[in-house]
């Protein structure tokens, strides 16, 4: 979530995938009742560390944080060099195919984190720039109840938030299921005016993608000026979405 979390837009189809071994994974326990699950995603090259160090800073007493690492992995867009990555990310084309394959792995391994939770805690997922991404793509998975390789998807979902990223690869699909998920998931995507990493359309395009797919209660938030990072502002109304989507109390008790 630090500023210079670079990251960029949908890159090659990957047809082949050596096996891939997540770093450390950080947890800020809640310090109140504990009534929601958050996985929080780092942007590309990050790791989970940056995110738990902000996280356990903001006035949510009753959210518990998971913050994983992404595998290390070559990435096309560094010419191969490898660095943490959700998955593999080229140029930025606007409509890419994108590494679906990378997305589901990505997707499934945060739905496995979220899984063990208990069953009277809402869970949900959030994250910077890649992570973003991510997040946005398992709202999509959540809504029509499969991975891209058509796997079903396995957690319910109560919150998605997205800050300075983009929806990767939009999936169209159309049955009433689908579209009652769609409706009923609140999304927060925030976007700065001024990232020159992950341009401010993309983030802007991504929320339009998501309202026609049927995503309803989505919340579009603007920065004037802000770069590819985050400020007390948005974190801010992160914490007041947060606490009035999920219903949370204000108190530590």
């Amino acid at each position: 979530m630090n500023n210079g979390s670079s990251s960029y837009a949908s890159g090659p189809r990957t047809t082949t995938r050596r096996s891939l071994e997540y770093g450390r994974t950080y947890v800020v326990r809640p310090k109140g009742r504990h009534q929601a699950t958050i996985v929080w995603l780092h942007g590309l090259g990050d790791n989970g560390a940056s995110g738990s160090r902000l996280l356990e800073t903001l006035p949510l007493p009753n959210i518990k944080w998971i913050c994983p690492t992404a595998p290390t992995r070559p990435v096309a867009a560094f010419g191969g060099f490898p660095c943490t990555a959700w998955f593999d990310v080229g140029e930025l084309p606007e409509d890419g195919p994108g590494d679906v394959e990378g997305m589901d792995v990505s997707a499934a391994h945060v739905a496995n984190l979220l899984s063990t939770e208990p069953a009277d805690v809402k869970l949900g997922i959030g994250g910077f720039s890649m992570g973003s991404a991510i997040a946005l793509y398992s709202a999509s998975c959540y809504a029509y109840g499969r991975y891209g390789n058509s796997n079903l998807y396995p957690v319910n979902l109560s919150a998605v938030i997205g800050l300075s990223g983009w929806l990767p690869c939009a999936r169209v699909e159309s049955s009433p299921d689908a579209a009652r998920r769609a409706a009923s998931l609140p999304l927060l995507v925030c976007h700065g005016r001024g990232d020159d990493v992950v341009l401010y359309k993309h983030g802007e395009r991504s929320a339009e993608v998501l309202r026609s797919s049927g995503f309803r209660n989505l919340t579009f938030k603007t920065y004037n000026g802000l770069g590819h990072y985050t400020v007390p502002e948005e974190m801010d109304d992160v914490c007041r979405w947060l606490t009035e989507r999920l219903g949370l109390d204000r108190s530590r008790s």
